[in-house]
């Protein structure tokens, strides 16, 4: 039987570079500032990539491998808990596309592959939203949003 996937697509429109958000989210050290979090790798297609919590424990919380790399305009990668990475059935896949749209950056994430129903398709359905929402914070304005923060209850 196959499993049923989803995907996710968010759009952002930045004021920035290509080569800006590009660097955004592959350098650990600019990642660590708006995410919380580091993408760690060296960016050829069929290395590895891990997404490194920011902190003195230094927590690999996601792992995958890097698809497709065409600085500054696409990056794809796969996506997995790091706790179910020996399953191949568990892994996702992000595509960002990075596109000029006249003063400013189209930024479009498209995280696919991924099981309907699952923790993974419910998690970045409301992850992607602030982490994209604090990059573009951060590349507008210099400071970032807490991406750890949650909803006020009402």
């Amino acid at each position: 039987m196959t499993k049923q996937t989803t995907s996710f697509v968010y759009v952002t429109y930045i004021l920035a570079s290509p080569e800006k958000v590009f660097e955004a989210i592959t350098r650990p050290e600019i990642a660590r500032r708006y995410w919380g979090h580091e993408n760690v790798s060296d960016w050829n297609p069929g290395s590895k990539w891990e997404h490194v919590r920011a902190n003195d424990q230094r927590t690999v919380e996601l792992v995958g491998e890097v698809v497709e790399v065409v600085p500054p305009t696409r990056l794809v990668i796969t996506w997995a808990n790091a706790s179910q990475a020996i399953d191949p059935a568990s892994y996702s896949r992000v595509t960002f596309e990075i596109e000029e749209y006249e003063a400013t950056v189209k930024l479009t994430v498209t995280h696919d592959e991924l099981e309907a129903g699952s923790n993974m398709a419910k998690g970045v359905g409301k992850g992607w939203p602030i982490v994209l929402s604090s990059l573009k914070s951060f590349l507008e304005t210099g400071r970032p949003i807490d991406v750890s923060s949650k909803p006020k209850a009402a």
